[in-house]
């Protein structure tokens, strides 16, 4: 592996000189002094690991607290079963699901992959569908602009389409998907063939959808650094935001504000592909519930995104246990969980200083992309986060809100999120996607098979970048797609 580069004066501004026995390692003060090589500061993992690179705890972890890391590990790959069983603490699965287990979407703990064209039987896997209508009374009007309410759900089918269920318990039903090819032309003669998507619910097992219903698909996200994004100030988040574009830069990002259930209050959301999530905690007990169907303290319903209208669902047993503070999924488990899905660590970047790969760099700053996918960030001191605390970072991500055009609008509003808004995905580890999982594709429902495709998706704020990166010569694309291929 190439060492990147050490600035000689910096070490001797710091009194320091690396790869010494008897000083700090090259590598250590690289990491705390904020090469980007090594995106999450002191928690990047220093070893490539191949298909096992998202897998590792935070680097600088204290020892005593691994063991908190690898039981929370445990409970993410923890394979839920039906309730009643004698295991009551695996018991309470569904009764509709997507999933049995955390990591049976997040394989690896990298990115998913979209229902199979051509075996729509194997179910979405990894990726689902969110339902949702617009407001049909007062009430949900009400509820939904003060920020409480950020969806109303299908009255039938909730607000999440599960394909499979415990036994005696219809699915919902299949996910479909079909493609129509879109040509486009790049500068130097190359063709690229982009796929859009229509995504299907066929065999609807409790009668027909909401006549406004409004479908978005999703893919699992991968799970790396997300400890280092919850650890960004607000702050920080709100001073890069640019509602109005008053700087004229074409560039308008702005917050989401979420209703934090542990709060009882707006806060910013940073998680989830429209930021609908204000805390990783929160975030993981809503996949524990609509995922898994799990009971959880801050979703407390055994029965999970079960309606009134699927009464042999809401009527089936289910693993509320007073041995477990009458839940499924309790407060010992989630906090594991959190620590766990805290504590992924980025890889390091194992090319970063390849000639090809600084240009591609050059190129990615010079037409525009760091407007939104903004590289660094200085994290501040957290007692309370101490593996993520004043790390300096290169996640790729403002965390922002930015409007993509209608080639990727979903057209279904999220809070304060648009349909045609999307929340910045950190670019970390995205060139390790297809070595985590062969099967894993991008944007956010892996209509993109490869980088490049993603970036020809782009619109609305992104148009001027996505179009700089057609008219690139041949040379310069693949030094640019060389650099993203390095994060």
């Amino acid at each position: 592996m190439k060492r990147p580069v050490l600035n000689h004066a910096l070490a001797i501004i710091l009194g320091l000189a690396c790869g010494t026995a008897s000083t700090m390692p090259c590598d250590a003060l690289a990491q705390q002094t904020g090469d980007d090589a090594y995106p999450g500061g002191t928690t990047t993992w220093l070893k490539p690991d191949g298909r096992n690179a998202f897998t590792h705890y935070s680097a600088n972890m204290a020892f005593e607290k691994r063991l908190d890391f690898k039981l929370g590990e445990a409970l993410f790959q923890r394979l839920w079963v039906t309730a009643p069983t004698r295991t009551k603490a695996a018991d309470g699965l569904g009764p509709l699901f997507n999933s049995r287990a955390c990591n049976g979407c997040h394989i690896r703990n990298g990115r998913g992959h979209p229902v199979d064209e051509n075996d729509p039987g194997s179910g979405a896997t990894s990726m689902l569908l969110r339902l949702s209508i617009p407001p049909q009374n007062t009430d949900q009007l009400r509820d939904h602009l003060n920020g409480k309410v950020a969806t109303i759900p299908d009255p039938v089918y909730g607000g999440q389409f599960q394909d499979f269920s415990v036994p005696g318990i219809p699915a919902e039903g299949r996910v479909t998907v079909t493609y129509k090819t879109v040509p486009v032309d790049l500068e130097g003669g190359e063709n690229v063939t982009l796929r859009k998507p229509t995504y299907g619910m066929t065999d609807l097992a409790y009668g027909p959808l909401h006549a406004e219903i409004m479908v978005s698909p999703r893919l699992a996200p991968p799970m790396i650094g997300l400890g280092l994004l919850e650890a960004i100030s607000d702050d920080t988040l709100l001073a890069s935001a640019d509602p109005q574009d008053a700087d004229n830069d074409g560039i308008s990002g702005r917050v989401n504000y979420v209703w934090d259930l542990a709060k009882g209050d707006l806060a910013i959301g940073r998680f989830g592909w429209k930021a609908g999530m204000p805390t990783l905690d929160q975030q993981n007990q809503n996949a524990f519930q609509f995922d898994i169907g799990l009971s959880t303290p801050l979703y407390p319903n055994g029965s999970g995104d079960c309606t009134e209208a699927q009464t042999l669902c809401r009527n089936a047993p289910n693993g509320n246990s007073p041995e477990f503070e009458n839940l499924e999924a309790h407060s010992q488990i989630t906090d594991l969980v959190l620590y766990y899905a805290r504590n992924i660590a980025p890889p390091v970047r194992i090319n970063a200083g390849d000639a090809d790969v600084i240009a591609g760099k050059d190129i990615f700053n010079a037409i525009g992309c760091a407007a939104c996918h903004t590289p660094r960030y200085e994290l501040p001191e957290r007692a309370d986060l101490p593996e993520q605390s004043g790390q300096v970072i290169w996640p790729y991500s403002d965390l922002l809100l930015h409007d993509m055009g209608d080639g990727l609008a979903d057209h279904r509003p999220e809070s304060q999120a648009s349909g045609r808004e999307w929340r910045t995905p950190p670019l970390w580890g995205i060139g390790r996607a297809k070595e985590i999982d062969d099967r894993a594709q991008f944007l956010h429902d892996g209509r993109a098979t490869t980088i490049l495709e993603a970036v020809l998706w782009h619109g609305g704020e992104a148009t001027p970048a996505r179009d700089a990166v057609t008219k690139l010569p041949p040379s310069d694309r693949s030094k640019l797609l060389a650099f993203l291929k390095s994060l």
